[in-house]
């Protein structure tokens, strides 16, 4: 007999729910600064600090998505006593979707009546351990913050149609509305949901339509209090609104970068390698998954059968739509998570004596095994390739660029201060968010032409020959500096586009003769 299945069903999912909590902080706290920046998140962090500093947001219809993700990440801001955007960190804008990932994990606890409290302690710890949900909870992006506001969604709305609570109606209807409020691609879960509802609709007949009215309003309020600006900008919400057919329906569904086949998802999740690196899978979740809609199914049990046509409806809205990035799969991969902790349960209390004590060991291996890929993945494998959730990320090489720029300006009588031309045609995030400390930076997408060259030049590959032209051939003779290169080796900002640096000899030189040379330190 397992030593396990000699604690009572309360014990076992305390013990699970514990491990969860733990797994979960450890896995989603460490070294959220050691990682670089995603373009996707350099961009969000300057929001971030226009509303750090000006206390202004308005919501772009073009892009960007909602406000939830940086009205909430400026609570640790606003704590740790930073007033600037020079002054932000990896850490402080990290912290709130990592802490939205650990609350994630504990929100099985919310449905543990409507699936038991077994499965919900194993759903609790394969989320904790869930590679996607790990690498994502470290990324300031609002897909975590997303996935844990519809899991609240998922328990408040059900709560409230099997008890008929007003304060659940409230909660569900408010939970809604941070979802709207956190990214455009709630309106597929919510759409879902609903759908998924409908072979009860008989049971709607028994709620009040006040409180249906209370809860749309709760949610109309919320979405609208954030998309406004709490009121500075009164046409955010139709902004939004707008922003459906002018900008997210056609990128949804046109051909471009990020179209994938159907099966884009469930690859990532089943099995990634990528040459040398370790194989990363999630196939023992998905089997779990399996096993539990299968148990949904047979048991009869409206929310587990709700549930699965949930997860059902809403993975394939999400892989019919040709646009795809990775970390879009993690708002059904939720509800598949919910049927694997039912999977789980089931093969246990099917089980009795030896078998019992195999299924635990079983699923015991596959727990410590998604662990251990979490932490390859958080850690090693960050910004790496090989590392299925790593998608368009910049290269550890941005760390070179940045190093380069200061050692530079260590040389430079104005430190920081001196003057940076920075020439690309493609995008050159999150290089603004390294030099967001450099007060006199000059963008350009092209050599120009009648610009005095900077002490410092650096310009993407393509367009070197440009910039040599630019250097030399277009300045008056007498006036021509010799330039000197600053990367002796490629480095790239991102897979594919390579950064060249150029710097003025009479700063190099003094550069390279170091400290000595009696230039200031950057300030």
């Amino acid at each position: 007999m397992s030593p396990l299945s000699t604690l009572g069903a309360g014990r076992r999912a305390a013990l699970l729910l514990c491990l969860a909590a733990l797994a979960a902080a450890a896995l989603r706290l460490p070294g959220l600064a050691e990682r670089p920046m995603h373009a996707d998140e350099a961009v969000l962090a300057d929001k971030l600090g226009t509303l750090l500093e000006k206390g202004e947001y308005r919501y772009d219809p073009e892009g960007y998505h909602g406000p939830a993700l940086l009205y909430l990440g400026l609570i640790p801001a606003r704590l740790a006593g930073v007033k600037r955007y020079a002054d932000l960190d990896e850490s402080l804008l990290r912290f709130t979707p990592a802490v939205g990932g650990i609350l994630l994990a504990a929100t099985p606890l919310l449905l543990a009546p409507a699936v038991g409290w077994i499965a919900a302690g194993w759903a609790a710890l394969l989320l904790a351990v869930s590679t996607s949900f790990v690498y994502y909870s470290r990324y300031f992006i609002p897909e975590m913050l997303l996935a844990l506001f519809t899991a609240l969604f998922l328990a408040a709305g059900w709560r409230w149609l099997g008890s008929g609570a007003l304060g659940w109606a409230v909660a569900a209807g408010a939970s809604a509305g941070l979802m709207t409020a956190t990214k455009e691609t709630a309106v597929l879960a919510l759409a879902s949901a609903l759908a998924a509802l409908t072979p009860w609709a008989g049971r709607w007949k028994e709620i009040k339509l006040s409180q249906l009215g209370v809860a749309v309003l709760a949610g109309v309020a919320v979405a609208s209090v954030f998309l406004s600006s709490f009121g500075q900008n009164p046409a955010g919400p139709w902004d939004y609104l707008r922003s459906y057919f002018a900008t997210y329906l056609g990128r949804g569904l046109e051909p471009g970068p990020h179209s994938h086949p159907w099966h884009y998802y469930f690859g990532l999740l089943l099995w990634f390698r990528n040459g040398a690196g370790p194989t990363f899978m999630e196939a023992a979740i998905l089997a779990l998954a399996a096993a539990g809609a299968w148990t949904a199914w047979r048991s009869g049990r409206p929310f587990l059968r709700f549930l699965l046509l949930y997860a059902a409806l809403l993975a394939t809205l999400y892989s019919l739509i040709p646009y795809k990035t990775p970390w879009c799969l993690l708002s059904f991969h939720y509800a598949l998570i919910l049927l694997a902790g039912g999977g789980a349960a089931r093969l246990l209390e099917a089980t009795s004596g030896r078998r019992a004590s195999l299924v635990w060991v079983l699923l015991a291996a596959a727990t410590a095994h998604l662990a251990w890929q979490s932490q390859l993945a958080a850690f090693r494998y960050a910004a790496d390739p090989r590392n299925p959730w790593v998608y368009a990320h910049t290269t550890p090489d941005v760390f070179r660029i940045r190093d380069r720029l200061e050692g530079l300006a260590s040389a430079h009588e104005d430190g920081r201060a001196m003057s940076v031309q920075i020439i690309s045609n493609t995008n050159p995030w999150p290089l603004p968010w390294y030099l967001r400390r450099w007060p006199n930076l000059q963008w350009w997408t092209g050599a120009p032409a009648k610009a005095e060259p900077a002490p410092v030049v650096l310009s993407t590959a393509e367009l070197e020959p440009a910039v040599a032209a630019w250097l030399y051939e277009s300045r008056p003779a007498g006036k021509r500096e010799l330039y000197m290169r600053i990367f002796h080796e490629p480095v790239f900002l991102r897979p594919g586009v390579e950064i060249r640096g150029y710097a003025a000899k009479s700063l190099w030189d003094r550069h390279q003769a170091g400290p000595s040379s009696g230039g200031p330190a950057p300030h």
